[in-house]
């Protein structure tokens, strides 16, 4: 069983930035690809950003492309999201998510991530 913790969220005004943290415990693996989604309440789930198992390969959703980064270390079972210049619309619970399949693929799907955290929250202001 892998266990995905966030922190990081919280209050911040426009155009600021935040940095989220995911801690993984439990049997993990430098082989799983990470992902972040978020979700605002009464829309679906977004995917916001993922990277591959190696670190190197990273895809990003549409809304958040040139403004998010997303890194990982596999010393510390932990995996980051930087956010930059946010805005209101980025408001959300963001969750951390796992993909055992990540040596071979890097989705956005959120069906296909195996694991989940419990998610934290951004508040972007106007």
């Amino acid at each position: 069983q892998v266990q995905l913790v966030e922190s990081g969220g919280g209050l911040v005004q426009a155009g600021g930035s935040l940095r989220l943290s995911c801690a993984a415990s439990g049997r993990t693996f430098s082989s799983y690809a990470m992902g972040w989604f978020r979700q605002a309440p009464g829309k679906e789930r977004e995917f916001v950003a993922a990277v591959k198992w190696s670190g190197v390969s990273t895809r990003y959703g549409d809304s958040v492309k040139g403004r998010f980064a997303i890194s990982r270390d596999n010393g510390k079972n932990t995996v980051y999201l930087q956010m930059n210049s946010l805005k209101p619309e980025d408001t959300a619970v963001y969750f951390c998510a796992a993909d055992r399949l990540g040596s071979v693929r890097l989705t956005d799907q959120p069906r296909e991530y195996n694991y989940w955290g419990q998610g934290t929250q951004v508040t972007v202001s106007s």
